[in-house]
C-alpha cells in the first residue's frame, strides 16, 4: 500500500455551536490560515449555518459539510434533513454514524448504512463515523465492534462508490474526554478498517479509501497521529472551534 495515493482530508465538526454571525467570522479568520493546504478541507457546521458557511466559504478552498441527513428524500420526519436537500443548497459533505448521533438520538447500524445510501445517491461526500466505546476496548472487542460497524454501513455501496466515502474512526471513550488513542492505537484499528475495505472490497479499493482518525485530535497531538501510515486526516471537534488551533492541525496534514 502506498499513503501517498490518499489525500489529507482535515474535517471540522462544529457539533452544536456557532451562529451564522459566528460561522462567518470563524470562516473567515480560517480562510488565509489553510490558503496554502496539502490536503483537503472542510468545516461541518449545524444546519442553520449552512447558509452562512457556503457564502463565508465560498472561492476558497475550504468545503463545507451538514453533520447529518435523513435516509428519505422527504416525508414525516419532523425535525430531519434530507441529503436531497443538502444537495440542493450546494452542501458537497455530511457526516454520518457520529458516536453522538448513536448514543443520544438512536442511531443504529442499520439508520446509518441507509443514511449513507441516500447520501451517495445524492453525489455528496460521506463522512461515515464508527468506533468502540470504552467497556468494548476493555473486552478487547474492539477489532469486532469496528468491522460489523463498517460492514453494515457500507452494505450496497459498490466498490466504484467508495470515492464518495470517507470513513472516521472515533474511538467513543476518547471524544470530549481529553483522553487520545495512542498513534499506534489509533493506527491499527484504520488499519483493520482498511483491510477490511481490501476484503469486502479490493486491494486497490484499500489503497485508495481515506481513514480519519476522529478521537480529541488537536494542534497538539496531530502531527504524531498523522505521521501514522493509515492515518490520512482528522474529524476534528473542539480544535475545530478555533482558527489557529485547526489550522495547525491542516498544517500537520499538509506536511
Amino acid at each position: 500500500m502506498d499513503k501517498a495515493l490518499r489525500r489529507p482530508v482535515i474535517a471540522g465538526n462544529w457539533k452544536m455551536n456557532n451562529t451564522p454571525e459566528q460561522t462567518k467570522a470563524l470562516i473567515d479568520a480560517l480562510k488565509p490560515l489553510v490558503a496554502d493546504a496539502d490536503c483537503d478541507v472542510v468545516v461541518c457546521t449545524p444546519y442553520i449555518d449552512l447558509y452562512a458557511a457556503l457564502d463565508a466559504a465560498a472561492g476558497s478552498n475550504i468545503k463545507v459539510g451538514a453533520e447529518n441527513c435523513h435516509w428519505a428524500a422527504k416525508g414525516a420526519f419532523t425535525g430531519e434533513v434530507s441529503a436531497e436537500m443538502l444537495k440542493a443548497i450546494g452542501v458537497p459533505y455530511v457526516i454520518i454514524g457520529h458516536s453522538e448521533r448513536r448514543q443520544y438520538f438512536g442511531e443504529t447500524d442499520l439508520t446509518v448504512r441507509d443514511r449513507t445510501r441516500a447520501a451517495v445517491d445524492n453525489g455528496l461526500k460521506v463522512i461515515l463515523c464508527v468506533g468502540e466505546v470504552l467497556e468494548e476496548r476493555q473486552l478487547g472487542i474492539t477489532d469486532e465492534i469496528v468491522r460489523k460497524q463498517t460492514k453494515v454501513a457500507l452494505d450496497g455501496i459498490k466498490e466504484e462508490e467508495l470515492a464518495s466515502i470517507i470513513i472516521a474512526y472515533e474511538p467513543v471513550w476518547a471524544i470530549g474526554t481529553g483522553l487520545t488513542a495512542t498513534p499506534a492505537q489509533a493506527n491499527e484499528v484504520c488499519a483493520v478498517i482498511r483491510a477490511l475495505i481490501a476484503e469486502l472490497y479490493s486491494k486497490d479499493a484499500a489503497d485508495h479509501i481515506v481513514i480519519q482518525y476522529g478521537g480529541s485530535m488537536n494542534d497538539g497531538n496531530a502531527a504524531d497521529l498523522l505521521a501514522q501510515y493509515d492515518v490520512d486526516g482528522g474529524l476534528i471537534g473542539g480544535a475545530s472551534l478555533v482558527a489557529e488551533k485547526f489550522a495547525k492541525i491542516v498544517e500537520a496534514a499538509s506536511k
